[in-house]
């Protein structure tokens, strides 16, 4: 079992959004850097441990956890002209982009704020305390987590549902997630960006959870 970090924008999707996704269940998808896409490619694994960030707010903080429940495939959203991460370059052919599917585990009883990481000597070398650092999916080591968890206590809430970790997930939240920015290296364009419903490859269950928000 290894365990990440995954970044979002509450604005556009909390962990309260994952919570009220069917089967507390979610695609992570709109990820377009190519060494995050990497590890949702080929490192993240069922069974893997999420650390749930909110970031791009004034309160950034780990709020909660999550556990990966189907490893990486397609992110189909990337030849999907109406999808605000429409990428040109991708096909079903060329998928180029990846992502995981998640299901939520635990909410903290309180945020772990950025600022109160960053003065725990023992995280020193944690990949988002790290200067510089907009990966929006970061390896999270054993020692690094479980020390987490103890800063965190115990969870508030936690699971109502339990899936088998090798079911695939049939429905799909239509909730728009904003991963936080990330720079991406390389020179290809993208055009045809909008602010529309996600459209899938097949018909999926609408959750009544949907914002019209942007995302990277």
């Amino acid at each position: 079992m290894s365990a990440w970090l995954f970044k979002t924008e509450p604005e556009s999707f909390s962990l309260a959004d994952l919570q009220a996704a069917p089967r507390q269940t979610t695609y992570w998808d709109g990820v377009r850097n190519y060494q995050a896409r990497n590890y949702l490619r080929d490192s993240i694994a069922v069974g893997d441990q999420v650390l749930f960030y909110h970031s791009s707010v004034d309160q950034q903080a780990i709020v909660g956890t999550a556990v990966v429940v189907k490893a990486g495939y397609p992110d189909f959203t990337a030849w999907d002209p109406q999808s605000n991460h429409f990428d040109e370059d991708a096909s079903p052919e060329k998928p180029i982009w990846q992502m995981v599917d998640i299901r939520f585990e635990s909410e903290f009883a309180r945020p772990l704020l950025l600022k109160e990481l960053r003065a725990v000597p023992r995280l020193a070398g944690m990949e988002l305390l790290r200067r510089g650092s907009r990966l929006s999916v970061q390896p999270v080591s054993e020692a690094n987590y479980e020390l987490i968890l103890s800063l965190a206590g115990t969870p508030i809430a936690t699971k109502s549902v339990k899936l088998s970790s090798s079911v695939k997930t049939q429905q799909k939240p239509t909730v728009k997630k904003k991963r936080a920015t990330e720079r991406v290296k390389t020179s290809m364009s993208k055009t045809g960006k909008k602010s529309a419903t996600k459209k899938t490859k097949q018909p999926k269950t609408k959750t009544a959870v949907e914002k019209k928000t942007q995302r990277a």
